[in-house]
């Protein structure tokens, strides 16, 4: 006798299906079956071994998965996968180009513009969007656009005279 307690059946209990995604990620199409829960940060690392993208809190709160979507800049973490099939994705390891370093990844190593190193890549990739999106024109607009990055290390000068010197144009001193 039943109490009106349904039973689910084996359809029910089934996860969803997978769904292809296709994404350009710096420059080359990939395509990747997710299940429709699978973040962006989460799809790049695990599935398709770009690990330069990092994990710090995945609530979006720190800014260490930060990479650009279509040239905005995003954290990686807030973000499903499938939300952005047919993106163009720029991840750290696509800024580089013919083995050439991007100039703001030029200008963080002249200004030691990190210490462990962990937020640097979401530290560059927002650095890089800050400058496209070319509404930063002092230091304080720098900091406060970059405010969703932090840096337990505490570079947050350095980061912000790597930044100044790219936008200015200017090519990187080397460090002494």
């Amino acid at each position: 006798m039943s109490l009106g307690k349904h039973e689910p059946n084996a359809r029910e209990l089934a996860p969803p299906p997978k769904r292809d995604v296709t994404l350009r990620i710096n420059g080359v199409e990939r395509r990747v079956a997710l299940r429709p829960w699978t973040t962006l940060l989460d799809a790049l690392r695990e599935y398709l071994d770009l690990t330069g993208t990092k994990k710090g809190c995945d609530h979006g709160q720190c800014g260490a998965c930060t990479i650009l979507v279509n040239g905005r800049r995003i954290v990686s973490c807030l973000t499903l996968a499938v939300m952005q099939d047919g993106a163009e994705i720029t991840t750290i390891e696509g800024l580089a180009t013919n083995g050439k370093l991007h100039p703001l990844q030029e200008a963080f190593i002249a200004h030691d513009g990190f210490q462990c190193g962990y937020c640097t890549p979401g530290q560059i990739c927002s650095g890089v969007g800050l400058i496209a999106e070319g509404h930063a024109k002092t230091a304080d607009e720098i900091r406060e656009l970059m405010s969703g990055n932090i840096c337990r290390c505490g570079c947050y000068p350095n980061i912000v005279a790597a930044i100044e010197e790219v936008m200015k144009g200017a090519a990187p001193e080397s460090a002494p």
